[in-house]
């Protein structure tokens, strides 16, 4: 069986469509905004924060963001596409929450991280069940040998 194969297998239900629609769409979101409004959500605020190469990272993270979303939505690959999700909110917490814990409180930076804990776990989630039945990966299924 190929590798490819084999990651895309899913047993899970159905109902992770929710969760993939959930995460795959805020992600096409947030890519796509990245490149609409760059001064506020793209490079302006990569340079905000103090990200190295802020126009460039931007445009990567955004383009990696519009692909996996859709990847995602689509149940294709998914266990795949949701690797990058998963960088992409733990360099989000790191580099924007955890100043905020430490500057404004506790309560500050958990109202503010409720969405990228949300995709961090919900994407954390599609690595360990898969797609699901309503998904392409669910018909990658491996040929019979």
């Amino acid at each position: 069986m190929n590798f490819i194969k084999k990651a895309s297998q899913t047993t899970a239900q159905r109902s992770v469509i929710l969760i993939r629609f959930m995460v795959g769409f805020v992600f096409l979101s947030e890519g796509l905004q990245k490149f609409l409004f760059p001064d506020a959500r793209g490079a302006g605020r990569f340079e905000k924060i103090g990200l190295p190469e802020p126009e460039s990272l931007s445009y990567f993270v955004g383009s990696f963001e519009i692909v996996c979303g859709i990847a995602i939505v689509l149940g294709l690959l998914t266990r795949f596409a949701v690797l990058p999700t998963i960088t992409i909110m733990l360099v989000a917490i790191a580099t924007t929450k955890l100043p905020m814990l430490a500057e404004e409180g506790f309560w500050e930076a958990a109202h503010a991280a409720r969405t990228d804990f949300s995709m961090l776990l919900g994407s954390l989630y599609l690595l360990i069940v898969g797609a699901g039945k309503w998904s392409v990966d669910a018909q990658l299924k491996p040929n019979s040998e």
